[in-house]
């Protein structure tokens, strides 16, 4: 009684308005009550008690379901087949419902019936028990609809998998036939209703699914010709469909089940004037829909060998193509793709073919048109119906593949010069516009040696009305056929015409087309952009500060992508002219006197943004410098260094500083060597300062580009920023959670591993070393992949070090240093870090990192085995059993201990992995109960 009113106490929680800790602790409750033993009794108790809540009844029944998969092992063997009797009395009990009730126990008989050999007729006994009055059919149904769904999808369940064929073929394979004849009985017996013809088709369907019922054996009942007439039943007409899609797809076996494909054709065929009648409700027209797609996709093969006698299905299916609701259109495109494919490997193609994909063609073109009244839609409407244009593009695609591109292009091209020989005023933007965005989504398909389309299309945009949408469009074709105008670079100067004008458009988003059209253009045709670049320069001069700033950017982008063209000289000397620009607005800020307004700042942000876009396209001239960047390093180091002293504490402009600083060492490369030092230290001081990562980042950036080298004054900064930076992230621990400081916490991470692999003398034998362990080991705390990787990656590279293996060569001189430092701090820090790594390894760790914790865990088992003996006991108590029960952590103590006393520390791996499966399926289960 105890644990009765405790559960239902638990359980009273949910019915009221909990607060998180109180929902959380009752979840908590439950689920650890799920696992014991004794919930067995206490499930049976309330699940027959008719004076039991609805909420402990039902959660009774899952504990049933849940026990069945997980803890069968819990009953002894000879009180199974008693287990068995009351699911099956609990079953009685509620079978006129409630049917959530009834869908667990049956899943626990299932799950059951799997693992139980002995009961060998568990189907004859369902049939026997359920089966022959009328009241408990409907929970026979919901058995026989379950058992294969359950047996082929919960893979929870203890079985091999040779228990699991051999159960399976007894519990379904055997006993198909007989179902087939029980369902035909059911589907016509007298006195029969419309609910129990739906469960007979659920049932039906699932079966199918399973691959457990033949579309042979299921032609020769009763069911088969009741699927097709039960789709002039309103009531049946979903649970039909999906019959006969499913049937449909059994026979995807052609030359094996061309009889029955032979009895399924002429009456999918029969369906076709369906798609008239019933044209009013789109319910109807998506089943009709699914039917056709079904039987067009499965006999493709068919559709080209017999075409006159199969294309009725094609034409069916460009019926639903062509229904105005794009809910349903879609349904069709994958046997479009298919059918394609298939009829672009012949050699010759029947002209009904190219007559289907040609009214395909325009049906989508049609589809693509925005409503006349774009007010109508819903923001978030009009967001799906731009994305299901893109969708609808690549059924166009299609069309291409089998009517040749440069065919659809001109059809697409008719349609516009159709309408614009109309009078103005007769014709919408979106007869123009719908073409166009048609002829953008073709472009991917376009041969860039056309002479017959593509230059209709070009000397079409002038001639296009001055319409956004319709600038937008043609905008974005010019980006698609970058490729194609450069072969053919005649159009070059009036694309960059047509695209000027675009950016002086008041709408954005002509101007965003703009500025991607233009970095396309820059990007495929820089060979013949080079004599264009004064003019690109003194397009951002008088143009640049009217665009946005995401369009700024793109120009920039463009414009670096043809100075990537240009020989190396002249190539410095333009990328000279531009950074000047931008460099110009940060030497004027930094010096001057008053201080700037926030507009100042954003500009000086936007710059710093459009001078790394260059930088990043450009990336290196390589390992010598041209004469023009020969002292352009110190002079834009100076620049930075005033600039940062000043307004380094705004994290905007930390961020797209040290962004611009990476992309600088990268550009000069060796050349940027004697100004490390001054970079690192202000970023050691601007660190200090703000705590804002970037800093750390550039300089892990600098030390990894240049730790190899022997400078002493960039040596020393190095160990200025490390015993700076460690002391400024510990102080900033003891303010804040690991969790408020995840990015400050990665940069040091990585710059700590630069420092490790490339000047361990500065890492291991600093006083800041113990400290950079311990804050180090916070982030093992965080749920966050990348940091649990840095951080175990670092553990993983300190602990393994050399310096700690005895060898019989003379070791370096300053090994027995570094090992006298980490064992030092590993004596002073392992318990807890122990702690720490077992806490992640069964909680939030990343399932990749397994590997990195037994090679940590093998060196400690090994260096430091008397020390790990001692504390792991004490570490496995701290570890909540709700991710690693007891049972697991004896194992694992156990095992742990074998092997480090035997000195098979191989096994260390292997105690690890069980350690972390058994953790695994504790959460996996406590997962799927909360799913539940």
């Amino acid at each position: 009684m105890a644990d009765i009113q405790a559960l239902l106490s638990a359980l009273e929680v949910f019915s009221k308005a909990p607060d998180k800790v109180s929902l959380e602790r009752a979840n908590s409750w439950l689920q650890d009550f799920q696992h014991s033993p004794e919930a067995w009794a206490t499930c049976n108790v309330l699940l027959l008690s008719p004076d039991a809540p609805p909420a402990a009844k039902l959660f009774a029944a899952q504990t049933f379901r849940s026990k069945v998969t997980y803890d069968l092992q819990q009953v002894d063997q000879q009180n199974i087949p008693a287990l068995r009797d009351t699911l099956l009395t609990a079953l009685e009990r509620y079978h006129s419902g409630p049917r959530t009730i009834i869908v667990q126990l049956c899943l626990s008989l299932a799950g059951l019936a799997l693992q139980m050999p002995s009961w060998s007729d568990a189907v004859q006994t369902m049939i026997a028990s359920f089966g022959r009055n009328p009241v408990t059919v409907p929970t026979l149904l919901q058995f026989l609809t379950l058992l294969p769904e359950e047996l082929n999808s919960n893979t929870k369940i203890p079985v091999t998998d040779d228990e699991y064929r051999e159960r399976s073929a007894a519990l379904l394979t055997a006993n198909s036939k007989q179902i087939l004849e029980l369902l035909s009985m059911y589907i016509q017996a007298a006195g029969v209703t419309t609910a129990v013809q739906i469960q007979v088709f659920h049932c039906l369907r699932s079966w199918l699914v399973a691959g457990e019922v033949s579309a042979a054996d299921l032609a020769e009942t009763p069911l088969f010709a009741f699927a097709f007439e039960a789709l002039a039943s309103d009531a049946l007409f979903d649970a039909a469909v999906d019959v006969i899609c499913e049937l449909i797809h059994e026979t995807q076996e052609i030359d094996d089940n061309m009889a029955v494909i032979q009895l399924i054709v002429p009456r999918v065929i029969a369906l076709k004037p369906q798609l008239l009648k019933e044209r009013g409700d789109p319910d109807k027209i998506r089943g009709y829909a699914r039917i056709f797609a079904e039987a067009g996709e499965t006999y493709r093969l068919l559709l080209l060998q017999h075409t006159e006698t199969f294309f009725p299905i094609v034409e069916a299916i460009g019926e639903c193509s062509a229904y105005p609701d794009l809910d349903i259109v879609p349904i069709t495109f994958p046997f479009w793709m298919r059918l394609a494919q298939n009829i672009g490997k012949k050699s010759s193609v029947s002209p009904l073919f190219l007559e289907a994909y040609q009214n395909l063609m325009r049906v989508i073109i049609g589809h693509l048109h925005f409503p006349a009244d774009t007010s109508s839609l819903t923001g978030q409407e009009a967001e799906a119906f731009r994305s299901f244009r893109h969708v609808m593009g690549d059924t166009l695609k299609d069309c291409c593949f089998v009517l040749r591109t440069d065919t659809c292009l001109l059809a697409a091209y008719e349609l516009i010069t159709a309408a614009l020989a109309r009078s103005p005023e007769a014709v919408s933007w979106q007869e123009i516009e719908a073409p166009l965005f048609a002829m953008r989504s073709m472009g991917a398909e376009i041969d860039p040696n056309d002479h017959n389309a593509v230059p209709k299309i070009m000397d079409l945009i002038p001639s296009l009305p001055n319409h956004p949408r319709v600038r937008y469009a043609a905008l974005l074709i010019i980006s698609r056929y970058t490729e194609w105008i450069n072969l053919h670079p005649d159009y070059i100067s009036f694309q960059l015409q047509y695209i000027s004008a675009g950016f002086e458009d008041s709408d954005q988003e002509v101007s965003a087309a703009a500025g991607q059209a233009l970095k396309y253009l820059c990007q495929d045709c820089k060979q013949h952009l080079v004599d264009f670049l004064p003019t690109l320069h003194a397009f951002l001069s008088s143009t640049g500060s009217k665009l946005a700033q995401d369009d700024r950017r793109q120009v920039y982008e463009a414009i670096a992508h043809v100075i990537s063209a240009m020989p190396m000289e002249r190539a410095a000397e333009s990328l000279r002219t531009f950074s000047l620009d931008i460099l110009g607005q940060v030497h004027s800020i930094a010096n001057r006197q008053m201080a700037p307004t926030q507009d100042d700042i954003v500009n000086v942000n936007n710059g710093l943004e459009n001078l790394e876009v260059m930088l990043h396209v450009i990336r290196s001239f390589g390992e010598e410098l041209p004469a023009a960047c020969q002292n352009s390093c110190e002079e834009a180091w100076l620049v930075f260094d005033s600039f940062l002293t000043k307004y380094g504490s705004s994290y905007d402009i930390a961020e797209r500083t040290t962004r611009v600083l990476r992309h600088g060492i990268n550009l000069f490369g060796d050349a940027a060597l004697p100004v490390a030092p001054s970079v690192v230290a202000r970023m050691s001081l601007a660190f200090d300062a703000t705590g804002f990562p970037s800093y750390l980042w550039i300089a892990g950036k600098i030390i990894g580009r240049f730790g190899n080298e022997e400078d002493l004054n960039l040596r020393g900064s190095f160990r200025e920023i490390y015993e700076r930076s460690t002391k400024k992230v510990v102080a900033l621990l003891q303010e804040k959670s690991p969790g408020d400081v995840p990015d400050v916490l990665e940069d040091f991470l990585q710059m700590l591993l630069q420092l490790v692999e490339h000047a361990p003398d500065i890492f291991f034998e600093s006083p800041a070393f113990p400290v950079a362990f311990r804050a180090s080991m916070a982030a093992l705390t965080l749920i966050h992949t990348d940091i649990i990787f840095a951080s175990l990656d670092l553990f993983r590279i300190i602990l393994t070090h050399d310096c700690l293996v005895p060898g019989a060569t003379v070791p370096p001189p300053k090994f027995p240093l570094y090992a006298a430092a980490i064992r030092g701090v590993f004596e002073k820090e392992g318990f807890e870090f122990l702690g720490y790594l077992l806490s992640g390894l069964i909680g939030d760790f990343p399932e990749d990192s397994t590997s990195a914790v037994v090679s940590i865990f093998r060196v400690i088992s090994f260096v430091w085995s008397s020390q790990l003996l001692s504390w792991l006991p004490a570490v496995l108590q701290q570890l909540p059993t709700t991710a690693a029960p007891n049972e697991a952590k004896t194992q694992f103590l156990s095992d742990i201990t074998s092997a480090v006393r035997a000195h098979e520390y191989d096994k260390v791996k292997y105690a690890i992995l069980t350690f972390n499966r058994a953790s695994r399926k504790v959460r996996e289960r406590r997962r799927v109960a909360l799913d539940r």
